[in-house]
């Protein structure tokens, strides 16, 4: 028999076993996140014009005359969240788009899902501006767009599109600057059946870009680049577990991610005073009935 010694011995032993062996499942686990852009992307057009640096570890998209460029997940998701930071364009960067946006690839009509984020250039020294759009069904026209509140090509900046079946919202770093709630009970359309892709582009787009098309791309500060790194997808793959997108256990549909919470409602609001220059709501000229989801309460 065992002394009460040795028993002690024992239960620290297996204590320890289970901590190391937890400690190594989590780590296993961290590991299995997206580290580099090959693991989950590829270039989608125009491979002249996206470079891979720091070992895989970054990406540089670039526009000149000849093109711009893309890059997509090599699979679609449903729900979750997706990230990364951007460095975007310096200098004159007017009639650019550099975009972020998730995407059902499809042109057949009513079926089109898409959640934008588009950063439009600037002539040098004007903010940077962020416009979100919002495709559910076909159904779009949903512009807003927001002036940063720093130079988001001096540094990188976190972007993020969450994507639940309670709300899509879109973050700045850690500041939400859209919000989108499922009101499909009263009748507005919300991406919650098809799978989308992730996409990260650099185009040119002066007809409409920067002040409405007026300030028009400089060719002479060619080439335009941008540059993507720290790649994060989190969600339920399609092709993929077959339950997974409807399992409310998924961090994504808890309790704590079905609204914003005070912290992030107050840096919404100081977003929408202080930075909106654009909202489709409130565009009577456009929509003199305002759509259905301006009032309610999205």
């Amino acid at each position: 028999m065992s002394s009460g010694r040795d028993s002690i011995s024992m239960s620290a032993g297996l204590a320890i076993c289970v901590v190391a062996l937890a400690l190594a499942s989590a780590a296993q686990l961290a590991s299995s996140r997206p580290t580099t852009f090959a693991q989950d992307f590829q270039v989608a057009w125009a491979d002249t014009h996206v470079r891979q640096i720091d070992g895989g570890r970054a990406v540089q998209l670039l526009l000149d005359q000849n093109s711009g460029c893309g890059f997509a997940s090599k699979r679609k998701y449903l729900f979750g969240q997706v990230s990364m930071r951007i460095k975007l364009v310096p200098g004159d960067s007017a009639g650019t788009v550099a975009a972020f946006y998730l995407k059902l690839n499809s042109d057949t009509a009513g079926v089109r899902d898409e959640l934008d984020f588009e950063f439009l250039g600037n002539r040098s020294g004007q903010p940077y501006t962020v416009q979100t759009n919002i495709f559910a069904h076909g159904k779009g026209d949903r512009e807003q767009r927001v002036n940063l509140w720093f130079d988001p090509s001096a540094d990188f900046h976190l972007y993020r599109i969450r994507w639940s079946h309670s709300q899509i919202v879109y973050y700045v770093d850690d500041v939400p600057v859209r919000v989108f709630k499922n009101n499909e009970a009263k009748g507005v359309g919300y991406p919650n059946s098809q799978p989308m892709g992730v996409y990260s582009t650099l185009w040119e787009a002066d007809d409409w870009a920067t002040r409405g098309g007026l300030e028009k791309i400089d060719w002479t500060k060619a080439p335009f680049v941008a540059h993507y790194k720290d790649f994060d997808i989190e969600g339920c793959p399609v092709p993929g577990p077959a339950r997974c997108a409807s399992n409310p256990t998924n961090w994504w549909e808890g309790a704590n991610y079905k609204g914003l919470t005070a912290l992030e409602a107050r840096k919404y609001r100081w977003v929408r005073v202080n930075h909106m220059i654009y909202d489709y709501c409130t565009d009577k000229s456009r929509f003199p009935v305002p759509p259905p989801e301006c009032t309610a309460g999205i």
